[in-house]
Parts: C-alpha cells; structure tokens; sequence
C-alpha cells in the first residue's frame, strides 16, 4: 500500500509517504508558513521513496479540528492531488493522531488530548488504547471553555498543545493525569497507521466530498462542557 499523509491543522506542517511497511516523513513547526512549505516537503517525502502521487493508492488527511486557515489549505491540497490522481482522500482525527503518538511512546492506556481552539476555548478528545494499539475514542470529540473542564476521570497520559496553553487544564486535573507529554502538534506519520485501518474497513470519501471537522461551526453559540464523567 501506498498512502500520502498530510496534516496542517496546527502550526506544524507535517507530511508523511507509507510505501509497504516503509515510512518517510518530514515535520516543520514554523507557524503561518504552510503555504510555502507544505508542497515542497510532500514533494521531497515523495521524490525520497521514489513514488509519484499517481502511485498513491489514497491521500491521509488530518482532518482537524485545528486552525481554520491550517485546515483549509491541508484539504486544499490533499484534494487537489488525491483529484489529480482519481483516489481516494482518507479523513482522520488530527486529536486522535496526537493520541496515538501518546499511546506508542508512553505505552499509554488512556489519552487525553488538548489543543487551542482559541477563544479560551479547547478542542478535547479522550481515547483508550485499542487491542491493535491505535486509539479510540470513548467520547465525541468536543469544543469547550477552558474553565469547564473539569472530571476528566484518572490515569489519562495529557497531550496538545493545549496544556501548556491554558495551565489551569493540568492544575485542575493533577490527580487524573499521570503524564503530561510534550507531543503538542499531530505528526503525519502517526496518522498513517490510522489512515490504513480506516482504508481498509471503507472509510474513504471522494476529494470533493471532504468536509473539515471544524467542530466550532457546529457549537459555535453555546460551547458543550467537557466533563467527560456524566
């Protein structure tokens, strides 16, 4: 199999090529630049494992929620190249990539990830590992005020950029979380794992098709709590 995946969500451009078992990526945290490197860099990963985007069986997309900008100019290209070449786009969480980089450097059971959504608000999602050691989501992922968050349960590894955004998050939760990571930005090559199971079981969409999980459009007038403990 041959997947291309790209996030852009944050403010780290990070792509990724999968030829088989084989991965190549390269990620820049440089903010408000992705328009001028995201095409060099999927040009390089590619050139790098000898590939072409015709050779791409699909494109994997970190579909947010994250920057708006970021998310628009990720979908933009992964739309254009997966059209070029008559593939498929796969769309997956850029939180649940973050999580499973969690997962596989901290043997983690339980994730709970973080990102700024600006506002004071946060973009959360909380994932347990799964037997294949990728994550899954034990709650749909929520937009939500940094002040209400609150009972995120116990033995979470925290990861996002989230954390070190807003303090109070980790004060609030020091007796739930046993890590607190530094993996702030999603890596692309974290979301190919992902991309593979979900090509395999069909979750694909055409390239005009895709819609970003933007997450704000759908509460943006009353942002849900995160306590994620009913």
């Amino acid at each position: 199999m041959k997947l291309l995946a790209i996030d852009t969500s944050s403010n780290a451009c990070s792509v990724a090529v999968q030829v088989e078992s084989d991965i190549i990526a390269k990620h820049v945290v440089e903010p408000r630049a992705h328009t001028k490197i995201l095409l060099p860099m999927i040009t390089a990963v590619l050139n790098e494992a000898n590939v072409t985007v015709a050779e791409l069986d699909a494109v994997v997309l970190g579909n947010g929620p994250g920057s708006f900008i970021g998310m628009r100019i990720g979908a933009s290209v992964a739309q254009g190249l997966a059209y070029g070449a008559g593939i498929n786009i796969v769309p997956i969480s850029s939180l649940a990539a973050v999580a499973a980089e969690a997962i596989a450097v901290h043997a983690a059971d339980k994730v709970v990830v973080a990102q700024d959504a600006r506002m004071h608000e946060i973009y959360l999602g909380r994932y347990q590992a799964g037997t294949d050691g990728l994550p899954i989501a034990e709650v749909g992922e929520q937009i939500c005020k940094v002040g209400e968050i609150a009972d995120l349960g116990s033995d979470y590894v925290a990861a996002g950029a989230g954390w070190r955004k807003y303090p109070q998050l980790a004060e609030m939760n020091e007796q739930r979380i046993s890590v607190l990571s530094d993996f702030d930005h999603p890596r692309a090559e974290y979301l190919l794992p992902l991309g593979v199971k979900a090509y395999q079981n069909g979750q694909i969409v055409a390239p005009e098709a895709l819609v970003p999980a933007y997450l704000r459009m759908k509460v943006a007038e009353v942002p849900t709590s995160a306590n994620l403990i009913q």
